[in-house]
């Protein structure tokens, strides 16, 4: 996809962050948009960001852990613009909490939003993608979904699971080409709010962490802008790449990974213990 201009991007997450940036860098491109939050309020603020843009916007607010209401959210989409070409699946939210003590509640809530979400996002747009002959899934991971965090326990496995699920589907796509791509997008430390909204779970404590504080704390490590992020993913998403680094420090964290695949452990242990001392 060379060119964004005139052509239609869903976003889910587009009340904050990422979601916003990529929603105000490809109005700049001409891109249409399809915008979606649970955020009223947020998505209220980016629809109003774009009021001057001469794009089209439409938005609602869709629970992307439903899958029914994200079906029916891709249809309409569909049918107000006329037709979709990309979807970014980026909704996401974090928990921090042991693994012990954890509540299965707060797991199952951060799985059907950041691992379900993206599949029910794939599944529900993809064959709209594919009646345009022209298509791309953006599916947004993690560094976490490269390496391991304590207290992330869950986070890591739904941006292990999105991660899989991406580049599996990037394959199946290339097998059956149909015009439509796919890449997987790992942020580092992005300057979102989704730190600090974080659940973090009193079992923190008995890791020496203060629940009050972590998301706070963890923040300050964040240094890519959520433009430049927007930026990186489009990039990417132009030259067809299968899966993205974005920042600095995703790349240090993928090549920790790929140098030390186990070692990198007593590397993130002391990093973790630095950060939250």
């Amino acid at each position: 996809m060379r060119s964004f201009a005139g052509k239609v991007a869903a976003i889910t997450g587009a009340g904050s962050g990422i979601g916003r940036a990529l929603a105000v860098e490809l109005a700049q491109r001409g891109c249409h948009l399809a915008l979606s939050d649970v955020n009223e309020a947020g998505l209220g603020e980016t629809v109003g960001l774009l009021a001057s843009s001469g794009v089209r916007v439409t938005h609602a607010r869709v629970d992307v852990a439903d899958r029914e209401a994200v079906f029916a959210w891709a249809d309409v989409v569909a049918r107000e613009h006329g037709k979709v070409n990309l979807i970014f699946n980026n909704a996401g939210v974090a928990l921090g909490a042991s693994i012990e003590d954890g509540r299965y509640e707060d797991l199952e809530w951060l799985m059907n939003i950041n691992f379900w979400g993206v599949v029910h996002g794939t599944k529900a747009f993809l064959p709209h993608l594919k009646a345009t002959g022209d298509g791309h899934i953006v599916n947004t991971s993690s560094v976490f979904g490269l390496i391991a965090v304590p207290t992330q326990s869950a986070y890591n496995a739904a941006k292990f699971a999105v991660r899989g699920f991406t580049e599996a589907l990037r394959m199946e796509l290339e097998l059956s080409p149909c015009g439509v791509s796919a890449t997987s997008v790992h942020p580092g430390g992005i300057k979102t709010n989704i730190s600090r909204s974080a659940r973090q779970d009193p079992s923190l404590a008995k890791l020496g962490i203060d629940p009050a504080t972590a998301g706070a704390k963890f923040e300050k490590s964040f240094i890519t802008s959520a433009g430049d992020a927007a930026r990186i993913i489009l990039r990417a998403v132009e030259r067809d790449e299968r899966r993205v680094l974005v920042g600095p420090d995703a790349r240090v964290i993928d090549w920790l990974a790929r140098s030390l695949p186990s070692a990198y452990q007593k590397i993130v242990m002391f990093w973790s213990r630095r950060t939250m001392s």
